[in-house]
């Protein structure tokens, strides 16, 4: 069963619902039979990189507030990433536009690194102070996960995956995401936010038993246990 996540690189909720989900995960009985799908989504289009600028100086002038105002905001985010064991550091964050970082992840996904690629940018951006736009730090960092350093390269130097991103983009509107993190499983039940792991659970739970309806042939497939194979003596 498909669950598919709409989230922004540099979305502070994105990262703690990413945690609050896989503790969730991890407790659902059937986790092994859950595909989890990354989408693309921007938050702020057309936001421009500025690495000398972090995100409590954008915060205020976005927001109209004071600076203090935007740090204060920012600790309590940070207060919430800790919960989850986290560790922001709004202090480093790079303001920066996530359009290629999406790209990055599109890419991932072909190589089977959809996830790997989420929580490496999420880290770099929350925790390490990395510019997430900067082309030499994804190469880095798509390189780091796994993905061939020369298709990192030519995504880079190419508009490849952009279409993906924008058809991720489309597909939020059509699913009704306004904000992210936002959670749809098996395109029939959404919870929005970072919700606590209990909702996640009931979340999957239903969606489980409805998917297990229409999919009863697959869903009491199991790849644990001793088995027999064709030509083989038992």
């Amino acid at each position: 069963m498909d669950v598919e996540i709409w989230s922004d690189v540099m979305c502070p909720f994105c990262y703690i619902g990413k945690r609050k989900f896989e503790h969730a995960l991890s407790q659902f009985a059937h986790k092994e039979q859950i595909n989890v799908v990354w989408k693309s989504f921007q938050l702020n289009p057309d936001m421009k990189t500025e690495p000398g600028k972090n995100i409590n100086q954008y915060l205020a002038e976005v927001k109209g507030w004071s600076l203090d105002e935007a740090q204060r905001m920012n600790d309590r985010v940070k207060a919430m990433a800790s919960e989850v064991g986290l560790t922001y550091d709004f202090d480093k964050a790079v303001v920066a536009n996530s359009w290629d970082a999406h790209r990055l992840i599109q890419l991932a996904k072909q190589h089977g690194l959809g996830d790997a690629a989420e929580e490496r940018l999420f880290l770099a951006y929350f925790t390490e102070g990395r510019d997430t736009s900067d082309h030499a730090t994804l190469l880095e960092l798509g390189t780091e996960i796994g993905i061939p350093t020369a298709d990192v390269q030519q995504m880079l130097a190419s508009s490849q995956y952009a279409e993906a991103v924008s058809q991720d983009i489309y597909e939020a509107q059509q699913v009704g995401a306004r904000g992210v993190p936002f959670f749809v499983l098996d395109r029939r039940y959404a919870v929005s936010g970072a919700q606590q792991p209990e909702t996640f659970l009931s979340a999957l739970d239903t969606a489980w038993t409805a998917w297990q309806k229409a999919n009863p042939a697959v869903a009491n497939l199991s790849t644990d246990g001793p088995a027999c194979t064709p030509g083989e003596v038992c």
